[in-house]
């Protein structure tokens, strides 16, 4: 039986009935990820299939010395080379040129950015077709800070941090803050990173976006509003990393600082 026939899954197509024709690429950055790696792609395959979508999933590994390029390969014996897709490069040169480099290799009419190390969980990504969907956005970003949808999702659940000290949580929320203040973008949660776009959308802001950092994610939601893309939210719930330590240091922070600023004079 066709799950597309039920109403729940109805539901998940928002204002269409018709079963998801269209692909779905996650680009996935890797460093260290060993362990992490075996359980989101087992956790995106499911979820894939559990709701009759195409994909695939594309590795991009900065020569991490944990062995995360052997699981790869391993993946890709398991599930299909057409679905594991390993495109590594020859050092740790930043997230944004991760995604950059990625963006090469993807095959989807929609494409997925989230984090390896299972701070994103993929049982969020119906909820962001669905609101995709049903308003024909050009990006779906997953929020923290909201209590609901944006605009309003039925089976929506309020968004939240756990695994972090109250530390973290100030200076994550302090950097939204400082953000929202200054460049007003509309959108609640500017440095998360889980987040679905139109593929033409994302080739689009890409090649405008300027940080390679942890400013990228900012930027690049900055970016989609100046240029008149729409954007949906949906609440999710990050949890912290579940194995090896937080990439996010001192020099990031201060990064980050001069990003708002940089696009506070530029944008």
């Amino acid at each position: 039986m066709n799950p597309f026939a039920s109403s729940a899954a109805l539901d998940m197509q928002g204002q269409f009935s018709t079963q998801d024709t269209h692909m779905y690429s996650v680009i996935l950055p890797t460093y260290n990820e060993r362990k992490n790696l075996p359980i989101i792609v087992w956790l995106l395959a499911k979820m894939f299939a559990d709701n009759q979508l195409a994909w695939e999933i594309i590795v991009v590994d900065d020569a991490s010395p944990d062995g995360t390029q052997e699981i790869a390969r391993q993946l890709a014996t398991t599930y299909g080379e057409d679905k594991i897709i390993l495109k590594p490069r020859a050092g740790k040169l930043g997230l944004g040129t991760a995604y950059i480099h990625g963006l090469n290799f993807v095959r989807g009419d929609f494409v997925i950015i989230m984090d390896a190390d299972f701070s994103h969980h993929p049982k969020f990504i119906p909820q962001f077709i669905q609101q995709q969907k049903a308003h024909n956005f050009d990006i779906v970003t997953g929020t923290r800070y909201r209590s609901s949808a944006a605009p309003s999702l039925a089976n929506a659940k309020p968004g939240g941090v756990h695994g972090w000290d109250l530390k973290r949580k100030l200076v994550s929320r302090g950097a939204n803050f400082l953000a929202a203040t200054v460049l007003n973008p509309g959108v609640s949660d500017l440095t998360g990173s889980f987040r679905l776009y139109k593929r033409s959308v994302l080739q689009h802001i890409i090649s405008v976006t300027q940080s390679k950092g942890y400013v990228f994610q900012m930027e690049m939601m900055v970016r989609a509003k100046a240029l008149g893309y729409t954007v949906g939210e949906v609440p999710i719930t990050f949890v912290d990393r579940l194995y090896g330590e937080s990439k996010l240091g001192a020099d990031e922070i201060v990064s980050y600082g001069k990003g708002v600023w940089g696009l506070f004079v530029g944008v």
